[in-house]
């Protein structure tokens, strides 16, 4: 018999008749998924969400009329605790429009599949789909929409902060010359929340992957610049890295760190992915390792998957300092429990704490360096 507390109800909206019986036949193929309707609109979706308060509703960017980005804004007015999960072409206009949802709190996205075979569009759709069906299953039911601090709620969590505190880093107070940055579901609204505290003249560069396709990450990096006080950019071959600024890795590419002539470095390349990720937090964490002799703070943040595990060992071998974000602040807890379980991190802390943190950090290294 199915266990009713795991099943998943799900509203598909979609103006395409076709992507709509689309999307419903791969939630259909998922474990425990029930979709409960379909619109093809924003007005009739709004109106069956009100009504029969899905668990998780595929929502188009791009609708006539009312758009998806209209549907997003009416469900936080009405604060509705369904899940939403945009479905974006891969199109500058797309990227912008799925920036601003997840920054009106959408849960995730996912690009429509444009390969050459149906077949693998659909296997390709139904991955995307089970995968954020899954992260939906493990975000925390009792984590408030508001970011608080989070207070280990169980004998194995208070077992494993203790074990990741109790085993510290060797430059975990010592000089750092970058801040790196590994995040992905969840990740764009995060960033935003911690980017726009940080003054201006933060003295060491931020480098961040988040993971994200092409032409993506440069709309999340203009949209969180216009907030912030610091200068938020895509990063660029040979961009030299320096302080006040954050570094987004290209959609699509590696970003590595290297040295030149003592300075800091960019390198974006365009080499395999590591572990289906790219870019991938592991490389920019071995690089930025090595190119500094372990002289980083290496945060990881809210997503899904085990990226930033590898390079947190190699990073914390080489002497730097890792940082996990919390449990109830994380939209999934993938990435940063596994840094934890694996008692890599130095500290653990919620969203609401990161700034600060981080803030303190750089005028340690202010002192230091006058």
């Amino acid at each position: 018999m199915k266990d009713q507390s795991m099943s998943i109800s799900a509203l598909v909206v979609d103006d395409s008749l076709l992507f709509r019986k689309v999307v419903r036949d791969c939630l259909a193929q998922i474990g425990d998924v029930e979709v409960i309707g379909v619109a093809g609109d924003g007005k009739a979706a709004v109106e069956k969400i009100r009504r029969f308060r899905p668990d998780v509703v595929t929502l188009d960017v791009e609708m006539p009329g009312m758009d998806g980005l209209a549907v997003l804004r009416q469900i936080k007015r009405d604060r509705l605790p369904t899940k939403i999960i945009m479905l974006s072409a891969l199109t500058e206009r797309g990227a912008d429009a799925t920036t601003e949802a997840l920054s009106l709190g959408a849960f995730d996205f996912i690009l429509k599949p444009s390969h050459g075979s149906p077949e693998k569009n659909l296997a390709d759709l139904k991955e995307q789909l089970s995968q954020r069906i899954s992260a939906v299953r493990r975000r925390p039911t009792s984590a408030s929409k508001t970011i608080k601090p989070a207070i280990p709620r169980s004998p194995r969590t208070a077992m494993v902060t203790k074990r990741a505190v109790a085993n510290p880093s060797r430059r975990a107070a010592g000089l750092i010359e970058a801040v790196l940055i590994g995040i992905s579901t969840g990740g764009p609204k995060a960033l935003r929340a911690l980017l726009t505290q940080l003054p201006a003249d933060y003295s060491v560069p931020i480098i961040i992957v988040q993971h994200m396709p092409p032409m993506f990450t440069a709309s999340m990096a203009r949209d969180i610049d216009r907030h912030a006080k610091l200068d938020v950019v895509e990063a660029a071959d040979e961009m030299p890295l320096v302080g006040g600024t954050a570094y987004i890795a290209p959609g699509g590419k590696h970003l590595e760190v290297h040295r030149v002539a003592g300075s800091l470095r960019a390198r974006v390349t365009d080499a395999p992915p590591e572990r289906n990720c790219k870019p991938s937090v592991n490389v920019m964490f071995r690089s930025a390792s090595d190119a500094t002799g372990g002289r980083v703070l290496g945060a990881i943040m809210t997503g899904m998957g085990d990226d930033g595990l590898a390079g947190c060992q190699h990073l914390r071998n080489a002497g730097g300092t890792v940082w996990a974000q919390d449990e109830a602040s994380c939209t999934v807890f993938g990435m940063p429990r596994q840094i934890i379980e694996a008692g890599l991190a130095d500290r653990i802390l919620p969203l609401n704490q990161f700034a600060d943190a981080l803030i303190q950090t750089g005028q340690k290294r202010l002192a230091v360096c006058h």
